[in-house]
């Protein structure tokens, strides 16, 4: 059995693992993902109890009970490099022995489900609506720096996205990966199911230009006409696309839920979101704590 080198699974001088600050005793099942720091503590007043608190940068995390389910919640940041670093140490911590460096004999399963803001790509889609990524489409070739990336990865709708976008061979190859059946069948009565774009940037990568020009000034306009039988691609954020890929080749449970803030085709946005994304946290928490 493979040892774990040091200098790949760094652990810190308390026992926690680097990024995370995070010890394996204080990780619950399920793991509840956002980006902002603050949405953490909004999440924890809803907790009957809490059992400890950690923060290093941009990772905060609580872990208490809602409804006498054990539940983390966790801020990862924003971007795609915080997701590989989140998901990857959340599994070290369920799935390595920190004593012998080793993989566990029995596998621990996570279930992972992030709570976003997102941006609407279609015109019927309003704010406040709440997504659930179906599938997620990545454009920042994380994915493919793993082995196996292709047995998780809906290869026939990669295909005819590349075909119908004309894709620059220069650009990340997009990938779309599924969410876990057990997760879309638990939201699917309060969401609205979608295929949603993870892009490794806020601006040019989501067709946003202020100063600097987006290579492709019509890609927006291929993403919003591509449809896949009747499927169509819904929203942009920028994280569930690694956390779907990781999680499928890890062996976990995940879902990106996002509340829709903006509307890229009306070109309209809302500031005061807050009571939007407070719903889907109270939504969420109550299925989370029925599994």
């Amino acid at each position: 059995m493979r040892t774990i080198p040091s200098s790949e699974l760094i652990i810190n001088g308390d026992g926690s693992i680097f990024h995370l600050h995070l010890k394996p005793e204080q990780l619950a099942d399920i793991v509840i993902l956002v980006g902002d720091p603050a949405r953490v503590a909004m999440i924890a007043e809803y907790f009957d109890s809490i059992e400890c608190e950690v923060a290093n940068r941009e990772f905060k995390t609580v872990t208490g009970t809602y409804k006498g389910k054990r539940m983390t919640a966790m801020s990862t940041g924003i971007g795609i490099g915080n997701i590989d670093i989140s998901v990857t140490e959340l599994d070290a911590l369920a799935n390595v022995d920190f004593e012998t460096r080793q993989e566990k004999e029995n596998f621990r399963q996570l279930t992972l489900v992030r709570l976003g803001t997102s941006g609407a790509i279609q015109q019927d889609i309003e704010v406040g609506e709440v997504i659930f990524s179906r599938t997620s489409l990545g454009f920042d070739g994380l994915l493919s720096y793993y082995a196996g990336r292709d047995s998780v990865c809906d290869l026939a709708l990669e295909e005819a996205f590349s075909e119908h976008t004309a894709w620059d061979k220069k650009l990340p190859a997009p990938y779309f990966v599924n969410a876990h059946d057990e997760l879309f069948e638990l939201f699917k009565d309060s969401t609205r199911e979608g295929i949603t774009i993870a892009a490794p940037g806020f601006y040019a990568p989501q067709g946003r230009w202020l100063r600097l020009a987006p290579h492709d000034l019509k890609l927006n306009e291929k993403i919003e006409s591509f449809r896949f039988g009747e499927r169509r691609i819904t929203n942009f954020e920028m994280e569930g696309s690694a956390l779907a890929g990781l999680a499928a080749l890890m062996g976990h449970r995940a879902a990106t839920i996002c509340t829709i803030i903006a509307q890229r085709v009306a070109k309209d946005a809302c500031t005061d979101y807050k009571p939007f994304v407070r719903r889907m946290i109270e939504m969420a928490l109550d299925k989370l704590a029925s599994l």
